[in-house]
C-alpha cells in the first residue's frame, strides 16, 4: 500500500482508502457481521482512511462502522465523518446550520465510540446555500477544531465548481481537503482542472467512486442511476471490451484511480471482505496501460458527461 499526504494536514492516507456507504445498504442489503469483517479486512490490508456520514443509511453506516471500530486500536486508522446532510424513515434532509453541525459531530462520535473526528466535511455542498456553508457551517467546525473535538476541516460535493466558490470565500486554511466523486475515473477526469488551484492553496485531494457509482462494472449501473443513458450503454460496451481481453473494468478502474499522485487517496465502498482484498490487490498492481487506452477509445463519445453541471 502507498500513503500519500493529504494537503496540509500531515495525515498521510492508503492510497485506497474504504468509504462505508455501504454499511448504510446505499447499494444494496447488508449482513452487518460481514460488513464488520470487511472494516477489519480492510484495516490489515493497510488502509488507514475510512470515510461515513450520518446520512448513509440514515445512521445505520455510522452504527456499524462504530461497532467495527471498537476492537481496533484507534491510532491504525483515520476517521472522517459529515455534517449537513441527514434523514430519517427513509425521508431525505439537509440542515447546514451552525447549531446542527456542531450537535451533529457529538451525536457521530457517539455513535463511532471515539473522542475525535480526525476529519469532519460539510456533506454534498451542492444541495446547500452555499454561502451558509461559508458564514456558518464552516465556521462552527473551525471552532471545533480549535477545541480539538476535530483535527481537520473538508468539504465534499459533486459540481466542482462549488469548491472553487466556497474556498475564495472563506479565511485561508479553513478548508483543508476536498472530497470529489465521480469526476476522476475512467470515464470523467474533470477533477484534474482543478488540482493546481487546489495545489496553490494546500488543500489535500480525495478521490471517490472509481466504479462511478456502479457504471464502471460488470454487473452495471443501479436502476436508480442518474447518468443518461447513452452513458450508461457505453460504460456496458467498455465493460464487454475489458471482460473479452480477460480482465474486469473493475481492475482497470481502481487501478487507473489511484495511478494519480497528486490525489491522497481514493475511496471505494463494499460489505465484502474478499471485495476489500481483491481491491486492495488491485490497487497495488500497475496500471494496464494498453487496455486503459482501449477503453478510453471507446469510452470517449461520451467523455466527461455528467448528470449534474459541473
Amino acid at each position: 500500500m502507498e500513503y500519500r499526504t493529504l494537503g496540509k494536514t500531515g495525515m498521510k492516507l492508503s492510497h485506497l482508502s474504504l468509504g462505508a456507504s455501504s454499511l448504510g445498504e446505499v447499494f444494496h442489503s447488508v449482513k452487518e457481521k460481514e460488513g464488520i469483517s470487511a472494516v477489519h479486512t480492510a484495516i490489515e490490508k493497510g488502509i488507514n482512511f475510512i470515510d461515513v456520514s450520518p446520512y448513509y443509511g440514515h445512521l445505520k453506516a455510522e452504527i456499524i462502522l462504530g461497532e467495527a471500530l471498537v476492537p481496533l486500536d484507534r491510532s491504525r486508522y483515520y476517521l472522517s465523518t459529515k455534517v449537513g446532510r441527514y434523514g430519517k424513515e427513509g425521508v431525505n434532509e439537509w440542515d447546514y446550520s451552525a447549531q446542527r453541525a456542531i450537535e451533529s459531530v457529538y451525536e457521530s462520535m457517539e455513535r463511532l465510540h471515539t473522542d475525535y473526528i480526525d476529519l469532519i466535511n460539510v456533506h454534498d455542498i451542492e444541495f446547500a446555500d452555499l454561502d451558509m456553508v461559508c458564514n456558518e457551517t464552516l465556521p462552527a467546525l473551525v471552532e471545533l477544531r480549535e477545541k480539538g473535538i476535530v483535527k481537520h476541516v473538508g468539504i465534499t460535493n459533486l459540481t466542482l465548481r462549488h469548491f472553487k466558490y466556497v474556498i475564495d470565500r472563506v479565511p485561508e486554511g479553513t478548508v483543508e481537503s476536498v472530497l470529489s466523486f465521480c469526476h476522476y475515473c475512467l470515464n470523467d477526469d474533470a477533477l484534474t482542472d482543478y488540482l493546481d488551484y487546489f495545489e496553490e492553496r494546500g488543500i489535500g485531494v480525495i478521490n471517490a467512486s472509481p466504479f462511478s457509482m456502479g457504471l464502471l462494472t460488470e454487473r452495471g449501473a443501479p436502476a436508480w442511476h442518474p447518468a443518461p443513458a447513452p452513458l450508461q450503454e457505453i460504460c456496458r460496451k467498455a465493460a464487454v471490451h475489458c471482460k473479452a481481453k480477460g480482465k474486469r473494468i473493475e481492475q482497470l478502474a481502481i487501478q487507473y484511480a489511484v495511478n494519480n499522485p497528486r490525489i491522497a487517496s481514493t475511496l471505494f465502498s463494499t460489505t465484502r471482505p474478499d471485495a476489500v482484498t481483491r481491491n486492495t490487490e488491485w490497487a497495488c498492481q500497475p496500471l494496464d496501460r494498453e487496455l486503459y487506452n482501449e477503453v478510453r477509445e471507446i469510452l470517449e463519445p461520451r467523455f466527461r458527461d455528467t448528470w449534474l453541471n459541473s
